[in-house]
């Protein structure tokens, strides 16, 4: 074995190299951060016109910082050199006379990252596709790998660059296959780089950066709030009746929160900033039987109570005259007002902090509501930043934003979730909150939203994908199905809110929606466990969402192509754009159309009309029966498929379904030549019908109660001779 470079010309704390000449086996270590790389390393080249693999050895001028290429001759016919800056390695090929080959340099490596770690892009791109992921899912547009556990990247930069994740059976870390290429001709060469970026969301976006409480918050949360339909006139009767409905409709499907909006004593008509918001005292002509009663009895119909709180300031004149020492006051000696209250309350007093925690613990404790959300974060942070609200602070000195923050958290207690309305992910609200609201209101006071809010909703999901189900879980607001939106628009809404994989609330009246508009909401839930793949704030509106899922036993891509303009489009969908390999088959099926678009290789032509969206699942061709679809949920398999096997010999396809109590599922398959299906059973469900339609075979399942299901289908092998089983 010999040490490349020399062990002293390594800087502390950078990588290291160990080269086993026998077998051309390299190892990169990073002291610093634990990271670890092996494999081979090769140099495939044409040398005086005869096409060749040059050997890599160890040094044989005595220049240890360059290792040798040698052809099958045993005759040095270049170097591979290292340049170590830091973090930062780069692995170079040299000829030994100028232009004397041309060829490829490749090295193939294994190595674990972290507990948590995935493989995923932070190299900023301009095409037209966004990616995320459901499970260790792979791409080959991915160049990075990065550990969330302690926010650090480890990017890689090739000619030629493929990253796989092969998890380990024992439930240890996945272990990472990368393979780089760096190509050298006489039109120049391309190094091979890796670099570790230590703090990857912390030195650049979030100074705070940790990780969700999975323990509080193991899944992105669901729910339905009033605001976004009833704005400030909704009442006890209003909840109880959508509740009712939802009981029903909603909640076996995995809404789980009920949110009670604009509830404060003088409330019933805006501005928010005359609300009473810190005594704690109910609407009467809204909330007659006060708050603890309802959060009751919507504990008693399977929903967890929520309540959203406004606690930076009030309209209450009485209480601000009672506590007059605890508001901002100007140099004129006027309270500050802003969105929150007529009177702004100075968080740098220990006693209004207190004041603060102790309703919290009120409405948690002994209300019993469970969720938070949290109003007004955006403008207090503002107010707190300028010189003339600072100079009236009791306490200059501190950081009264953030104190009042954790003054929150420990009133609500540490069981309960918070939701940060609007936080920001440069500031303190990661420590605390659970979930953060991204952008403003789905709709403006008194209209009901427009394209331009369904456009905009879309634009700050993107921005902020980076953080989703990382730092917290994004609430892109509302999702509201129901008229004025045209269905093609409320299928955009659900796929924008819910693809993603984002908190999803919902908004509409429910007893008003029609049974296609409520499936929309259905198919929306449970929120599928989903994490960006690409780790920047993206600006664009891009017109590709791309989903890929990988579960033990299958792995597929559900894609978004979203027509955001007036009029048809089409595109032209390359599956080298969705990081997908251009020389094998895949099978595209469309969603909301049920129909099976053909077996594509290379690329896709598709025509979405005017604001609409396609929905599209790829699935690598497997010339067998395979699955391809179902219709419960528009992960098209991500929340319901438990598990798919299929046995050769039988030619039998055996699938494990979560089922929905009383919903019909269908399960959409392929059913390629020479196969035809045969017949279908299932244990734990009934068969309702089975419909063919080409090649795509529909078969129609439901049980009287939520629970798993196996499916059976068996197929007919048919040849030229006599048929077989």
């Amino acid at each position: 074995m010999a040490v490349w470079p020399c062990a002293g010309a390594v800087p502390e704390g950078a990588w290291d190299m160990t080269l086993d000449a026998a077998s051309s086996a390299l190892r990169l270590r990073h002291a610093a951060t634990g990271t670890v790389l092996s494999g081979r390393v090769s140099f495939a080249a044409v040398v005086n016109g005869s096409y060749q693999e040059l050997r890599v050895q160890a040094p044989r001028d005595g220049r240890s910082q360059r290792l040798v290429l040698v052809d099958r001759r045993d005759e040095v016919q270049g170097y591979l050199t290292a340049v170590i800056e830091g973090n930062r390695v780069s692995l170079a090929a040299a000829p030994r006379s100028p232009m004397l080959f041309t060829g490829e340099l490749t090295y193939t490596a294994e190595g674990t990252f972290g507990a948590q770690a995935f493989a995923c892009r932070t190299g900023a791109s301009g095409g037209m596709v966004v990616q995320m992921a459901s499970g260790p899912a792979d791409s080959l547009l991915n160049d990075s790998l990065f550990d969330p556990q302690r926010d650090l990247v480890l990017r890689f930069a090739a000619h030629g660059l493929a990253i796989t994740t092969r998890l380990s059976e024992s439930a240890g870390p996945p272990l990472f296959h990368a393979q780089l290429q760096a190509r050298f001709s006489e039109a120049g060469f391309s190094p091979i780089t890796l670099e570790l970026l230590p703090d990857y969301y912390r030195s650049r976006y979030a100074p705070e950066y940790r990780l969700i409480d999975r323990k509080r918050t193991p899944v992105a949360p669901t729910g339905w709030m009033s605001w976004n339909t009833y704005f400030d006139t909704a009442t006890e009767q209003d909840n109880l009746d959508n509740a009712s409905i939802a009981a029903k409709r909603l909640l076996p499907y995995g809404l789980t929160i009920w949110q009670i909006e604009s509830w404060q004593e003088n409330s019933p008509r805006l501005p928010v900033s005359n609300f009473h918001n810190l005594s704690l005292r109910p609407s009467p002509e809204k909330f007659p039987h006060g708050m603890k009663w309802l959060a009751g009895q919507l504990r008693a119909l399977g929903f967890r109570p929520g309540i959203w709180t406004v606690p930076w300031g009030t309209g209450d004149e009485g209480f601000y005259s009672e506590h007059r020492d605890w508001f901002l006051h100007d140099a004129k000696g006027q309270p500050f007002q802003n969105w929150s209250g007529r009177y702004m309350l100075d968080p740098s007093q220990p006693e209004v902090r207190r004041h603060m925690e102790e309703t919290n613990r009120i409405m948690s404790s002994d209300w019993g509501y469970e969720v938070f959300k949290i109003d007004g974060l955006e403008q207090e942070a503002h107010l707190l930043e300028q010189a003339e609200a600072r100079a009236a602070l009791r306490q200059p000195d501190v950081d009264a934003y953030r104190l009042s923050m954790e003054a929150l958290r420990r009133g609500v207690g540490p069981d309960r979730v918070m939701l940060a309305c609007q936080g920001t992910y440069t500031g303190p609200d990661v420590t605390v909150a659970d979930a953060t609201r991204i952008g403003g209101d789905l709709v403006v006071f008194p209209d009901p939203p427009n394209w331009r809010s369904y456009v905009t909703q879309a634009r700050v999901t993107l921005a902020r994908l980076f953080t989703n189900n990382l730092i917290w879980y994004n609430d892109p607001d509302t999702l509201k199905v129901g008229e004025p939106a045209t269905l093609d628009v409320a299928r955009i809404a659900t796929t924008v809110v819910a693809l993603p994989g984002q908190l999803t609330f919902l908004s509409d009246k429910l007893g008003e929606l029609p049974a296609e508009r409520m499936r929309l909401l259905q198919q929306a839930l449970p929120v599928c466990d989903v994490h960006p793949l690409d780790l920047w704030p993206i600006p664009d509106l891009k017109p590709v969402w791309d989903l890929k899922i990988r579960r033990p036993f299958a792995s597929w891509d559900v894609v978004s192509v979203f027509n955001w303009e007036d009029s048809a489009h089409d595109y032209r969908l390359s599956m080298a754009d969705l990081g997908l390999d251009p020389h094998k088959d895949y099978l595209v099926y469309e969603f909301w159309s049920r129909k099976l678009l053909g077996v594509r290789r290379g690329a896709v032509e598709l025509s979405a009309g005017p604001r609409s969206n396609l929905l599209l699942a790829l699935h690598e061709a497997q010339h067998r029966p395979q699955f391809v679809s179902t219709d419960r949920h528009i992960s098209q398999g991500g929340v319901e498929l438990a598990g798919l096997t299929w046995s050769e010999a039988s030619a039998t396809l055996e699938v494990q379904l979560e089922l929905v109590e009383s919903d019909a599922l269908t399960f959409t398959v392929y059913v390629p030549e020479p196969f035809e299906l045969a017949n279908t059973s299932a244990d734990g469900a009934v068969v309702e019908r089975v419909s063919i339609d080409g090649r795509i075979a529909s078969i129609v399942v439901h049980r009287a109660t939520s629970g798993k299901a196996t499916l059976r289908l068996k197929f007919l092998r048919r040849s030229s001779g006599p048929e077989t089983r």
